[in-house]
């Protein structure tokens, strides 16, 4: 059952300038018989829990009669109610309680990019292709067609599975949340304030992370004051995401907050399921259902109907987000749409949070710097410190994924390495070694001591008595595929008649030859290990492993997947450093470097092509 608090008390939202944005609620939860001593952080929540309002029975009793009312149309201006008009039960909100602060103008369905429709244009003017290719080279999407959609643009009727749109029934608002999110020269705080009920939503604060650009200083102060309830904080100087978020949520006093990045599009009643959720389990760290909008076009890729195939977080041996289709355990685990997805990572862009337990739980590792695992990091701190990381389908929010970032690095993208060294030697135990084979900048920070004090991040999980990466594996994820904690071999392999390395080319995802490219030493494409089970591994982001054909030699996803399983002869390999041959049982032919690509021939020991060896 959803539980929502009916209560004004404080709510705060903070929205990132150009990079996020910080939304706070307002929510409360019954904890049953928990005493709060038992956990501090939990002292806000249970304070006042008789008035722990259930909306979902009041939606089944109260608002059924007026759910075609509660259909997404053209906003309108609502009448408040008649006194005559029959009253809610206790605990039921009406339509008009829900309503946002600010109502959105009528929609023209054939304005640009109306309904989240694609942005066409088929004639432009040189002045026009010119303005298009500024936009894409500042902001890396198409900012040309983002300045001509409207901030207020509806997003069309509501998709979503009819189970999805009735679950909240009770907790939606008659706005239609939307428009174009990142469109300069400002955010898209009119959509913010159009699509969350007014009721728990107080302020959005802006957060200047030192923008350089004329128009957001005095001339965004005098925007949102039209606005009434959002605000700008700023920093002085540049210091990313990071510190960013630690700053709006330091201002902030609501009881929820949810982030959002910049280049995000609401779709409807995307906000109440996640307050929902967290009202039911404050631990729960909750993320919607991430929709793409396209950078060229900006079309909103919308629910459908009958349901979707879900995605949910993963992380690879490189420490670099990823994404997944949800596994069968986890697909019999949930009971219908409605149910959240258990998710072993997040991307970070999109979340919410009780405030208490953002606190409780550390914020963010505040000696991490700009931007770069500081997701990973949380999504493993949440889940060994007792709280669990979940995709909430119900809840549907598009996002701009870029081909790559606008954004510089003031100390280098080496941050980013430094950051993942910060998380690796917190949380991962052992297995961090993993990781640092196959990221030779981390290794060498970290035998070098050069990624900062990690004492307080320690004490932390001590204090917490947060369980260690193999509870995490084994439990969160055991569907990741573990390496030899001490493999055979590992690193580059070099070729003696060519004096070049073995390499796995450009986006080469299974399925194409291999190359020889010169030795860089820092892993990557280079990057093999021999196994216990006698695989060649390219294991960074993909499980790839070495395949011998019919003459040729490529990469496959990996067959083996642990014990029980087998691996198959052409992906099983001799390696002896005595003879340096890389030999394939099952043919008794060798790998050779001579010739276009990597390719198997007839072993021949005194070929300098056929030697190789790890370095």
């Amino acid at each position: 059952m959803r539980l929502f608090r009916r209560r004004y008390s404080p709510l705060k939202v903070a929205l990132a300038g150009a990079v996020f944005v910080i939304f706070l609620f307002i929510l409360q939860k019954d904890v049953g018989d928990k005493d709060p001593s038992e956990e501090p952080w939990l002292k806000n929540i249970v304070q006042g829990k008789d008035q722990v309002l259930d909306l979902m029975l009041g939606a089944v009793n109260n608002i059924r009669d007026s759910m075609p009312k509660l259909q997404i149309r053209a906003p309108v201006r609502q009448e408040e109610p008649l006194p005559s008009a029959r009253s809610c039960l206790p605990g039921v909100y009406t339509a008009a309680e829900l309503r946002p602060l600010m109502e959105r103008s009528p929609q023209d369905p054939a304005s640009p990019g109306a309904d989240g429709k694609a942005f066409k244009k088929d004639r432009w003017t040189p002045e026009e292709t010119k303005e298009k290719e500024r936009g894409y080279e500042k902001h890396c999407f198409n900012a040309f067609a983002s300045d001509r959609i409207s901030l207020q643009r509806a997003l069309g009727p509501d998709s979503r599975p009819p189970d999805q749109q009735q679950l909240f029934v009770s907790l939606r608002t008659c706005s239609q949340p939307g428009g174009s999110s990142i469109s300069p020269p400002f955010p898209p705080l009119p959509l913010l304030v159009q699509s969350a009920p007014a009721l728990v939503l107080k302020e959005i604060i802006l957060v200047d992370d030192a923008s350089t650009d004329d128009y957001l200083k005095d001339e965004l102060d005098r925007y949102v004051e039209q606005l009434q309830i959002v605000r700008v904080v700023r920093q002085e100087e540049r210091k990313g995401l990071i510190t960013a978020r630690l700053l709006g949520a330091s201002v902030a006093s609501g009881e929820v907050l949810t982030f959002l990045d910049a280049h995000c599009e609401c779709f409807h009643g995307w906000l109440e399921p996640l307050l929902s959720r967290i009202a039911e389990e404050p631990t729960a760290v909750v993320s919607p259902d991430i929709s793409t909008i396209d950078l060229n076009t900006f079309e909103f890729s919308k629910p459908v109907q009958n349901g979707k195939q879900h995605s949910r977080g993963n992380f690879d041996w490189s420490l670099t987000f990823g994404w997944e289709v949800i596994p069968s355990r986890e697909k019999q685990r949930r009971k219908d749409e409605t149910f959240p997805i258990k998710s072993p990572t997040f991307a970070g862009g999109l979340f919410a949070i009780s405030r208490s337990y953002f606190e409780h739980i550390g914020s963010y590792d505040d000696q991490m710097e700009i931007w770069g695992g500081e997701n990973v990091e949380m999504s493993f701190r949440v889940w060994q410190c007792g709280g669990q990381v979940e995709i909430i389908p119900c809840s549907v929010v598009g996002h701009v994924f870029r081909s790559k970032s606008p954004h510089t690095f003031p100390k280098g993208t080496q941050v980013i390495s430094r950051n993942q060294v910060r998380l690796a030697e917190v949380w991962m135990d052992d297995y961090k070694e993993i990781f640092y084979r196959r990221n030779q900048q981390a290794a060498q920070m970290a035998r070098e001591k050069t990624y900062g004090d990690i004492t307080d991040r320690r004490k932390l999980r001590e204090q917490l008595h947060c369980k260690n990466f193999t509870w995490y594996l084994q439990t969160v994820y055991p569907e990741m595929f573990v390496p030899d904690l001490t493999p055979t071999f590992y690193g580059a392999i070099k070729n003696e008649g060519t004096k070049s390395c073995l390499d796995v080319g450009e986006n080469n995802h299974g399925g194409k030859p291999l190359i020889m490219y010169p030795c860089h030493g820092m892993g990557g494409n280079q990057y093999f290990e021999y196994t216990s089970q006698r695989e060649l591994r390219h294991n960074i982001g993909k499980e790839l492993c070495l395949r011998a054909g019919s003459g040729s030699a490529e990469l496959g996803d990996c067959q083996y997947r642990g014990k029980p399983g087998r691996v198959p002869a052409s992906e099983e390999w001799d390696l002896a450093q005595h003879d340096r041959l890389i030999k394939t049982p099952a043919s008794s032919t060798c790998l050779t470097a001579r010739g276009k690509h990597p390719a198997m021939v007839p072993c021949d020991p005194a070929d300098p092509h056929q030697l190789w060896s790890f370095t």
